[in-house]
């Protein structure tokens, strides 16, 4: 049985940071582009970061220079970690895992961030 479980959301001030995680199961960790996805209320799900099996990241453009993916295929977790947060990060982050080449997409069931004074 396939679960992504996601940890570390949280409230937080303006300003301050955030590292939350992904553990895998069930899957071939290493054969996946993992990625974060967040929804806020009110809009469509958007993508945050990926990264690549070989460990590349790419990023959204309202996330640049703010938050960092990275992975450990030995704990088959996936981390995303969010500095200089904003009121407008706030939504449910979920981790995904998708191979396109086998057909196989899995998601988490989110973590709520909320970012507020």
């Amino acid at each position: 049985q396939v679960q992504l479980v996601e940890s570390g959301g949280g409230l937080v001030q303006p300003g301050e940071s955030l590292r939350l995680s992904c553990a895998a199961s069930g899957i071939i960790f290493s054969s996946f582009p993992m990625a974060w996805y967040r929804q806020a209320p009110g809009k469509q799900r958007e993508l945050v970061a990926v990264i690549t099996t070989g460990g590349m990241p790419n990023y959204a453009d309202s996330v640049k220079g703010r938050f960092t993916i990275s992975r450990d295929n030995a704990k088959n977790t996936v981390y995303l970690l969010m500095n200089s947060l904003k009121p407008e990060d706030t939504a449910v982050y979920y981790c995904n895992a998708h191979n396109m080449a086998a057909g196989l997409n899995y998601w988490g069931q989110g973590t709520q961030v909320t970012v507020s004074s």
